[in-house]
């Protein structure tokens, strides 16, 4: 995150801009932390929306990487394994989710570790709700040696000399957290959600006289899926068509940010492909373009973000993998209906 100072304007931006971030993350006590997000958002259903566990009703395993601004010495690189699957005895999902975000090579590490459990309820013939509690465990630990300032700076050698900032009362927090979402189904043509993330709203400040809560996250989320293969053929509850349109949204606010995506998904199976436009309600954010492919009970996607914003030629955009694979269901269900969104 903070390569050896060179002479040259391009690096001294990449310089100033993550010194910026570092600081005001560490010594801003107004300064206010984000999530990490991912493009393919539904390719990450528990970290979207705590109660689309299960909401595929077979079990499930979910892996997803993103590199984001990769331009900027892996600023921004993050993990997630997920695990999630209807039970019929509970009447309703459970999931397990374990995501790792690491900034700066290191320099900043959260890595956060969930249980979430979402309750079905059928609410008539063809519309089918899941309403999710979420309860995570947080640890954010910070490597200080690696940190370098604009104090160290010799302007011939570069980062030689002492800093002068103050080193945090605590390295590494712990703490709990609390979410929860509703999601809901119709017919599989239309589907949508809400969740909020952080209604405790946790202290993550480092050093003790400052404090840095977590900003409550609001998303909400809602897509439909037009069939192109004839009145003939929908989307019946034991077979899904191979060709159809996906037009989707999402809208997320987290303290003073706010975002909205918008965009379509090309299905003709095996094959997947979209196009999202991303805006930060300030500014333009960015251009995502996705491929996957879904063939049996295995999906890969790759998806990349063309920064819009005045960054563009700094960062690199952004590079997301995600791969899925459904099992099939081993127990024999009660009658219900999968919440069919996106794969991606």
């Amino acid at each position: 995150m903070y390569p050896h100072f060179k002479a040259g304007l391009m690096s001294r931006k990449i310089l100033l801009l993550l010194l910026t971030v570092v600081t005001v993350i560490l010594f801003n006590n107004e300064g206010k932390s984000q999530d990490p997000e991912f493009s393919q958002f539904y390719a990450n259903p528990l970290y979207l929306n705590p109660a689309l566990a299960g909401a595929n009703i077979c079990p499930r395993v979910v892996l997803n990487y993103r590199n984001q601004w990769p331009g900027l010495a892996k600023s921004f690189v993050t993990y997630n394994a997920s695990y999630d699957q209807y039970i019929d005895k509970i009447f309703g999902g459970v999931g397990v989710l374990v995501n790792v975000d690491n900034a700066g090579n290191g320099i900043l590490r959260t890595t956060q570790a969930s249980l979430m459990y979402a309750y079905n309820l059928q609410a008539s013939k063809n519309l089918y709700f899941n309403l999710a509690v979420q309860g995570t465990f947080y640890q954010k630990a910070l490597n200080w040696d690696l940190l370098q300032f604009g104090d160290q700076i010799d302007p011939q050698q570069g980062f030689v000399l002492p800093t002068s900032e103050t080193p945090p009362d605590n390295t590494s927090i712990m703490f709990p957290d609390f979410s929860a979402g509703m999601v809901f189904g119709w017919k599989g043509i239309l589907h949508g959600g809400v969740a909020v993330h952080h209604l405790t709203q946790p202290d993550m400040a480092f050093y003790s006289q400052n404090e840095n809560k977590l900003p409550m996250k609001i998303t909400g989320h809602m897509g439909v899926n037009i069939s192109l293969e004839g009145s003939s053929q929908g989307f019946s509850e034991d077979e899904e068509p191979t060709f159809y349109l996906a037009p989707n949204v999402l809208y997320q606010q987290q303290g003073d940010f706010h975002q909205l995506n918008a965009g379509i998904y090309v299905i003709r199976l095996p094959i997947i492909v979209g196009g999202w436009f991303r805006h930060n309600f300030e500014n333009a954010d960015a251009l995502i373009i996705l491929v996957g492919l879904s063939h049996n009970n295995l999906k890969i996607g790759y998806s990349y973000d063309i920064t819009l914003s005045k960054l563009k030629s700094n960062t690199g955009g952004a590079h997301e993998v995600s791969i899925a694979w459904q099992f099939p269901c081993i127990e024999k269900r009660r009658k219900i209906r999968a919440i069919k969104c996106p794969s991606f």
